[in-house]
């Protein structure tokens, strides 16, 4: 099963909590390969750098503990977007330049056939089988929709937090060919996800289970941590992630990360002693 991440050296809270629910709820004995897409822009923010191939080296020991043919591999695609997307109009997108690099999928050599995209504030509850088993021959991805933008854009507009990309077809297609393309000379308010909603041939929706992106029921197999919408005690947004524990207890009270959360706390804390250490 493949698994691809994206973002800068913040990641690694959101890639480690995400990577050890899939491999905590997973009961197949198929191994796991992630990959996690990365750069360095720090021209832009100083925040902005690639994830180090030590903590990715970190990740691999961990999913590995689970089965020893896991694998995390890190994706250097720095000169990939330079040469595609630098100063475009979407460089200073409403989230990060890092939600731009899944549109680089199939530019990637020897990616496999099947991949499925997550951001990396995301929780499995169920098996990840159910998602990534899913039947995408004949459709470009599957994808579930928007909680918010199915009734301000679109009934159909998707979420692009969980994607199951067919990869041959969408290189058949030119799905993220004609998806760069706009990123390039269009402003739009969601690039990756307005892009590749233009772009789309041929989807799949997923029922909303598969992408619950405001509440966790009994049947959600993934919860998106994603901003939403809370009404009381006065309109406001809120964006809090599950490595952000405090505030995530506080404001939804979940019970059911509890196992995968204590682990994470185990791994976060041993790696900052190690570095620690080192120093």
């Amino acid at each position: 099963m493949n698994v691809l991440f994206s973002g800068n050296d913040r990641v690694f809270d959101g890639v480690l909590t995400c990577m050890l629910s899939i491999l905590k709820r997973t009961a197949v004995k198929e191994p796991f390969c992630f990959y996690v897409m990365t750069m360095d822009v720090s021209h832009l923010k100083p925040e902005y750098v690639a994830i180090s191939q030590q903590r990715i080296d970190y990740l691999d020991m961990i999913a590995k503990k689970y089965n020893p043919d896991n694998r995390v591999i890190r994706l250097d695609v720095t000169e990939i977007y330079n040469r595609e997307f630098a100063s475009c109009p979407n460089e200073q997108c409403y989230c990060s330049p890092y939600t731009l690099l899944r549109l680089f999928l199939d530019m990637i050599p020897d990616i496999p056939d099947k991949m499925l995209y997550l951001d990396v504030d995301i929780m499995f509850q169920r098996d990840i089988a159910l998602l990534y088993n899913q039947d995408v021959s004949g459709y470009e991805y599957a994808a579930a929709r928007d909680h918010y933008g199915k009734f301000l854009i679109h009934p159909n507009y998707i979420n692009a937090g969980v994607i199951l990309f067919n990869v041959p077809l969408i290189r058949q297609t030119g799905l993220l060919v004609k998806a760069r393309k706009l990123i390039q000379t269009k402003k739009m308010l969601f690039a990756d996800q307005d892009a590749i909603y233009r772009s789309t041939t041929k989807k799949k929706m997923l029922p909303q289970y598969f992408n619950d992106q405001k509440f966790l029921h009994k049947h959600t197999v993934v919860r998106h941590f994603s901003k939403r919408l809370f009404y009381l005690p006065y309109p406001h947004t809120e964006n809090v992630k599950q490595w952000q524990l405090s505030r995530m207890y506080r404001l939804f009270g979940y019970a059911q990360f509890d196992d995968i959360l204590y682990e994470y706390l185990y791994w976060k804390g041993k790696y900052e002693h190690e570095i620690e250490f080192e120093k």
